[in-house]
């Protein structure tokens, strides 16, 4: 097998047509985040960003979307924001995955929501996390008659609905707008809910704010950015940005003005989404690994990512493999320990603060004020 290395700006016409009929093939490969346009558009603005060409004689056979790091270290395209990694490429090939890194120039590549039937690298699953899955391939009434057997959950979600129309206004749902100022009301909103959660503030990052822009132009039969928002008569009250191939919407980015959360504006966006996605074509919307409430109920059956790494046998791999270990021992021992867990987690809120506070002020010497009219 042929393996050649290439920066995703370098991919010809056929490659992506290659990739496309690949990847429509294949039913477990359907997330948008393997879709050959994710991984081009995150090109564009990471200069790090890989594709390894897999063929066999004359034949395209696989992609693999990467990026490098120092020492060798290798992690999925997008890394710490892509829900659904791995390598694209024909059923039932075989191929190494410890080829595979040596041709990449990687001594470890790092994977955290690795898409399941990926054969070859099961032995190197550290652990397998449910992904929720709303099921929309039977229809839409269907999906709904689901949610009504859950029944107290579903007539709260029909009295606040209610409640937000009398209230605030007539609702109205738009599945698929191109306004670039949707967008940015919706990093607004997710950015504070960063900041009260303790969590560092994905936005703060020019790379994030660029990315999502670029991906709301970026439009192809078999993938989009899809921005969604929904409206109490005048008042934007929650919203989406996330992505869709042909047959699966990513959720990514849901959000809401927090003046509106005694409605449960999310949930009702939710429902809203389910249905915009039947009605575009789409049968699943996966809503990512986590155990919040609201994946649990909408849930209809659960995809599998896995977590892990692959180590290639160097001299490189085995110093990560050393500094990886005497880190995840210092995390199980704080795990133990209630009073290290509590100060841990002081620790990760003001660092996280910190460090978005940092970013934000970095963005805005960078680019000035185009970065401040996006952080607001």
């Amino acid at each position: 097998m042929k393996i050649d290395v290439v920066h995703p700006g370098e991919l010809g016409r056929s490659e992506m047509i290659k990739w496309r009929s690949i990847q429509k093939g294949t039913p477990s490969l359907a997330s948008p985040f393997l879709s050959p346009e994710f991984t081009v558009a995150v090109g564009r603005l990471r200069s790090k960003a890989r594709v390894a060409v897999l063929s066999d004689g004359a034949e395209i056979v696989g992609f693999f979307p990467f990026e490098r790091r120092g020492l060798g270290h290798g992690v999925p395209i997008c890394s710490g924001h892509n829900d659904c990694q791995g390598l694209v490429s024909l059923p039932g090939l075989e191929w190494d995955p410890q080829e595979l890194l040596r041709a990449c120039g990687l001594a470890v590549w790092e994977f955290d929501h690795l898409v399941d039937g990926q054969i070859p690298l099961a032995k190197y699953h550290k652990v397998r996390l449910p992904s929720p899955i709303m099921d929309l391939s039977a229809g839409f009434d269907p999906f709904v008659s689901q949610l009504r057997r859950r029944k107290s959950k579903f007539k709260e979600l029909t009295r606040t609905r209610r409640k937000l129309e009398r209230e605030v206004g007539e609702l109205r749902f738009v599945f698929d707008t191109h306004d670039a100022g949707a967008l940015r009301v919706v990093m607004a909103w997710k950015s504070a809910q960063y900041l009260r959660s303790g969590w560092a503030d994905r936005f703060a990052s020019p790379f994030m704010v660029g990315l999502l822009e670029l991906l709301l132009e970026t439009r192809s039969e078999s993938f989009s950015g899809v921005m969604s928002m929904l409206y109490a008569g005048d008042e934007p009250v929650a919203g989406h940005f996330g992505l869709r191939s042909d047959r699966v919407l990513a959720l990514w980015f849901p959000s809401y003005d927090t003046r509106f959360r005694i409605y449960g504006p999310g949930l009702i966006m939710n429902l809203d989404l389910a249905q915009g996605a039947w009605a575009a074509g789409m049968q699943d919307v996966d809503m990512g690994p986590g155990d919040e409430p609201y994946k649990q109920w909408f849930r209809s059956r659960d995809g599998v990512v896995a977590r892990g790494r692959v180590v290639r046998r160097s001299a490189g791999g085995g110093l990560h493999w050393v500094r990886q270990e005497s880190a995840e021992r210092v995390h199980h021992a704080i795990l133990q320990s209630p009073s290290l867990h509590r100060v841990a987690q002081r620790a990760r809120v003001a660092y996280a603060r910190a460090d978005s506070a940092l970013r934000r002020r970095a963005a805005t010497e960078i680019v000035g004020d185009e970065i401040v009219r996006h952080a607001n």
